[in-house]
């Protein structure tokens, strides 16, 4: 690992000494750190904006995204020096602590498929015990903002694989709730470039904090995923500004969302793999977002086929080496709020 980590950082990587009740501390900056658990600290302005917002930022779910967990530090590491102005309240969650240790992508079983209580199904995986961990932080976190309070939570991730574009966000599956353009500018603000609606529940970090703590939640795709000290966090400009802002209380005004700002797209269907017979008919480096041929057979499973319909479908997060039960892509399409 050729970064400089800072304190933070220092403390999720080193094995030996797990944080095993809160402890307290104040920084220069006069903000109040507060770690709950070896993966969880929370940071409290001196003078906290009573109708401020609570910021939940969370990297590291999968342990080789590594440059969400850069930017982070960095941010933590100069709001502990004075040299960023805290304004609200925060909560930062590096998600897989061993994960990340080993350079992994998770140890047993993707931690990202274990929220909402689904890690109750897996009590044998490593992950599960940590999916359960952080639901109860973020219910900690989001039990003490006044009900009226803007709740925010961005799960910050880089993927496997090239993207044709680059950076997008998944806005997760909203019941009874509209999608917020405010939440929509900000994105456009971060440099997004396309966002993806969900259309059912799902199992991640950002959908159990959108359901269950009426968070705006988001996943954001922020690149590819590289091993420590190899990313060029110049790529990363945009979001890393446009959370130094949010988190300072300096975020310009935003231009209204417009229809046609990015693109927008909906999941139509998941590619499950139902046994170890799945085959995925797509090449080893496809992109995301690869527009699919109408007719073109995607996977078969069996007798199970996945074919393409329109010419409008396009593929998003191929991968046929995980375990039988699990996604092994999606097929998204356009879509319109």
């Amino acid at each position: 690992m050729t970064i400089s980590p800072s304190r933070f950082l220092q403390q999720v990587l080193q094995a030996t000494a797990p944080v095993s009740h809160p402890h307290d501390w104040h920084l220069a900056s006069g903000v109040l750190a507060r770690w709950h658990a070896d993966n969880a600290v929370e940071l409290l302005p001196a003078l906290a904006n009573q109708e401020g917002s609570h910021i939940l930022l969370s990297c590291g779910i999968h342990g080789n995204e590594t440059a969400p967990i850069e930017v982070v530090d960095s941010i933590l590491a100069d709001i502990g020096s004075g040299h960023l102005l805290l304004q609200h309240r925060l909560l930062v969650l590096f998600g897989n602590p061993a994960a990340i240790r080993q350079g992994e992508r998770y140890l047993d079983y993707d931690l990202n498929r274990l929220f909402a209580g689904a890690h109750r199904q897996h009590a044998d995986a490593r992950e599960a015990e940590r999916a359960a961990q952080l639901e109860q932080l973020a219910e900690l976190f989001f039990s003490r903002a006044p009900a009226a309070s803007t709740r925010l939570h961005y799960d910050l991730h880089t993927a496997i694989r090239g993207s044709v574009y680059e950076k997008f966000a998944i806005y997760p599956f909203l019941q009874h709730r509209a999608h917020d353009p405010a939440q929509l500018a900000w994105l456009r603000h971060c440099g997004i470039e396309a966002v993806l609606l969900h259309s059912k529940p799902a199992n991640t970090f950002s959908y159990y904090t959108s359901h269950y703590h009426q968070a705006h939640a988001f996943t954001l795709e922020l690149g590819k995923a590289r091993p420590f000290g190899q990313n060029d966090l110049s790529r990363f400009t945009g979001i890393d500004q446009a959370l130094r802002q949010l988190l300072s209380d300096t975020t310009p005004q935003l231009a209204a969302y417009q229809p046609g700002d990015y693109p927008l797209f909906r999941a139509k269907y998941d590619l499950i793999k139902h046994s170890e017979a799945f085959r995925l008919h797509l090449d080893a480096n496809v992109e995301n977002f690869t527009t699919l041929p109408n007719g073109f057979v995607i996977a078969e499973d069996g007798t199970q086929r996945y074919v393409a319909e329109g010419g409008k479908e396009r593929i998003l997060f191929p991968n046929p080496g995980v375990k039988p039960g699990l996604r092994a892509g999606i097929v998204v399409e356009p879509a319109t709020l």
